[in-house]
């Protein structure tokens, strides 16, 4: 699984080098980061039911042509995608979301006739409805939104 450390790590390897100064800040970087990172994954932890219900709601709440088997589907979903980026925030990298939730999720969706706007468009109410301190404080909604960002570019 992709971390700060193993990225660095295998760009290293792959240059047939040592890491260099910038690799170790960026590692150092991502440490310092941490411990915002787990307030993260602690508060998405306990919210992640609440942040799924609450984007249900908002992408089909206003009525549409969805029958409920498509919104469990997409609730599901949700779900699983909010667990892939809490264990991203654990990680402090983008591993767990590449490896198991963006390779072929394209085809996933499309597979089960659920509409991609439709993901993209409950991932970012959830983006833009954290309240601070509310949720979590800035430092750690910023980690939380920028892999709910990297989600949504992947969507898109």
């Amino acid at each position: 699984m992709k971390s700060a450390v193993t990225t660095v790590v295998a760009a290293a390897d792959a240059a047939g080098r040592f890491p260099s100064i910038s690799d170790i800040e960026a590692v150092k970087g991502s440490f310092d980061r941490a411990p915002a990172r787990m307030e993260a994954a602690e508060k998405l932890a306990a919210s992640i039911e609440r942040f799924t219900a609450e984007a249900v709601d908002a992408i089909y709440g206003s009525g549409g042509s969805y029958d409920q088997t498509n919104k469990d589907k997409c609730a599901r979903d949700i779900n699983h995608y909010l667990r892939l980026i809490n264990y991203c925030l654990v990680t402090g990298g983008t591993g767990p979301l590449d490896e198991w939730g963006i390779s072929g999720m394209r085809e996933v969706i499309r597979a089960q006739v659920l509409p991609t706007a439709a993901y993209i468009e409950a991932f970012t109410y959830i983006r833009d409805r954290i309240a601070i301190p509310k949720d979590m404080d800035q430092q750690a909604a910023t980690e939380f939104k920028g892999l709910l960002d990297y989600l949504i570019n992947a969507l898109s």
